[in-house]
């Protein structure tokens, strides 16, 4: 297994896995020159933040100040806003150990983006043994703020390009969803999956349901919502698991994160030319954006995503890879 990682947004531009018979496939999207991730795109395989996800209206309120974020998702902020981690360069250095590693380090000045004070954020990408990208991350301020760090990488199991991701099977380790407004902001509810399209509590077609006569499918054209993962937030635990039917491949999805997005690329038309020329047309890729919940500082009921002065923000996610 190889994975291609670059300061620039601490992107994720290549991840090498074998697959049945031993044959290996780069399984996320991205493109093969620097220039194409500085202009505007998808988010492929960046660190997104400040906040990642959604905040309702690119406003919260916090110690009784409110602050106005930079708004680029209609009137909602998104994935940290116009200039965020995804477009930073980050101080990499290489992580001696067993395991091949390499540490980015950001310091998001306070106010950038609106957020409150200065955040020095820590990304790890350590490749293991066990062939497993394992991400952790993060963060202290010298002020209360809020913070949602995640990775943005589109997974194709077959391989970047080679086709939708429809017929992939997966398991969300969720028993509860919250459903978002028009504007895909959650309206505050846990909501049971069960007798609905988001119940993937059994292995399931990805597209098995995807286009049915549901107001929440109808709001996201697909899948982009989020899941809240089953057990305790803070331990490490299955999210997600998903498996290619053609390539054998399995993609297992665990984090420290209370929630995870699952997002089908919806929103992919056509019009990203990545790598080795491929086309990538909707739903060429799917997301498991592991999170706290969107719009969470608006919504105190939720997992709080505060961080306190002198407080350390930590995360850990792993992707691990094998073949059945």
């Amino acid at each position: 297994m190889e994975a291609g990682i670059i300061n620039f947004g601490g992107i994720v531009v290549s991840l090498k896995v074998p697959g049945r018979g031993g044959q290996i496939g780069d399984v996320v999207l991205g493109f093969d020159k620097l220039a194409d991730y500085e202009k505007p795109n998808p988010y492929f395989g960046a660190i997104v933040g400040r906040y990642g996800n959604r905040i309702a209206k690119g406003r919260f309120t916090l110690n009784g100040v409110e602050y106005k974020l930079a708004v680029n998702d209609g009137e909602n902020s998104l994935h940290g806003g116009i200039h965020g981690f995804n477009h930073a360069v980050w101080q990499a250095r290489e992580v001696p150990g067993a395991d091949p590693a390499v540490e980015l380090t950001y310091v998001s000045k306070d106010l950038e983006e609106g957020y409150p004070g200065n955040l020095t954020v820590k990304v790890t990408y350590t490749l293991t043994a066990a062939n497993e990208l394992r991400i952790d991350y993060s963060a202290a301020t010298d002020k209360d703020t809020v913070a949602n760090v995640t990775n943005h990488s589109y997974f194709n199991l077959a391989g970047q390009g080679q086709g939708d991701i429809l017929g992939d099977v997966l398991t969300i380790y969720a028993s509860k969803f919250t459903p978002v407004d028009a504007g895909l902001i959650p309206k505050g509810e846990l909501k049971s999956v069960a007798g609905t399209p988001f119940d993937f509590r059994q292995p399931t077609v990805i597209g098995a349901r995807i286009d049915n006569d549901d107001e929440q499918l109808k709001r996201g054209k697909g899948y982009d919502h989020n899941w809240v993962v089953d057990g305790t937030p803070g331990t490490l635990r299955p999210a997600a698991r998903v498996s290619d039917p053609g390539s054998g491949r399995v993609l297992e999805v665990l984090t420290t994160e209370p929630g995870v997005q699952f997002y089908t690329g919806n929103f992919l038309d056509g019009t990203s030319t990545g790598k080795s020329g491929k086309v990538y047309q909707r739903r060429y890729g799917f997301c498991l954006e592991t999170q706290h919940f969107p719009d969470s500082p608006n919504h105190p009921d939720f997992p709080t995503t505060v961080v306190k002065a002198g407080a350390e923000y930590k995360s850990t996610t792993v992707f691990r890879f094998s073949v059945e």
